[in-house]
């Protein structure tokens, strides 16, 4: 099944993670990016690596509903196997989610289910967290809400700041996503109902490289 599963990638910036699943693709492709941002820089990742890419401006578009719904068509016009989220920063339209479910997987920075939404590192340090780190879960209507697939954890250290703390959680995020992605690629990760099914021989790769599988560490 290697490089068969088509995944379309979603971001607003930088794209730290889509350059880390372009990379470490095995089991899939990334065949489109698409963003809600014209200026993300992520694109010019994408286009280096022969990637078809989609921009929309939010100017375009009379609110953002139809914003949001626009990006969602094109999406599904292009009619990939799954859609990851890397960064993008919109919460999708509940009738995207539910045409598409099981398909759409996303990666946060916290270990959900604490810190679902948005400021997580800041979050982590003022409740004096110890440990931190980011989860990949399929998206469902809620917001972070999701099956866990998989965790990857760091130490929170004393002198940490949102930005230190972020920096430490990336690096996992970058190992993480391929892996995941990988491993739904080569069928060894699935979704049945809401119960993520993983073969044992991911179970095992996965302790090798310090991640916990559907939330149970």
């Amino acid at each position: 099944m290697a490089s068969s599963v088509r995944v379309s990638v979603l971001i607003s910036g930088r794209g730290s993670n889509l350059g880390s699943l372009i990379k470490n693709a095995k089991n899939y492709i990334v065949h489109a990016v698409f963003s809600d941002n014209p200026d993300a820089t992520g694109l010019l990742l994408a286009k280096e690596a022969g990637i078809r890419t989609y921009a929309y401006a939010r100017e375009d578009y009379p609110n953002k509903e139809k914003f949001k719904d626009a990006i969602m068509e094109g999406v599904d016009e292009v009619a990939s196997d799954f859609i990851a989220l890397a960064g993008f920063m919109r919460v999708l339209p509940e009738w995207f989610v539910l045409k598409n479910e099981g398909k759409i997987i996303n990666i946060h920075p916290a270990l959900l289910p604490k810190f679902p939404g948005l400021h997580t590192h800041e979050r982590a340090i003022e409740a004096h967290e110890k440990e931190h780190g980011c989860t990949v879960h399929y998206v469902d209507i809620g917001v972070d809400t999701g099956p866990i697939i998989a965790q990857g954890s760091c130490p929170v250290m004393p002198e940490d700041d949102a930005d230190t703390l972020a920096a430490r959680v990336l690096k996992i995020e970058h190992q993480i996503y391929p892996f995941v992605l990988n491993h739904i690629g080569s069928g060894e990760i699935a979704l049945k109902g809401r119960d993520v099914f993983v073969s044992e021989t991911c179970e095992e790769k996965a302790k090798q490289m310090g991640f916990f599988l559907r939330g149970e560490k």
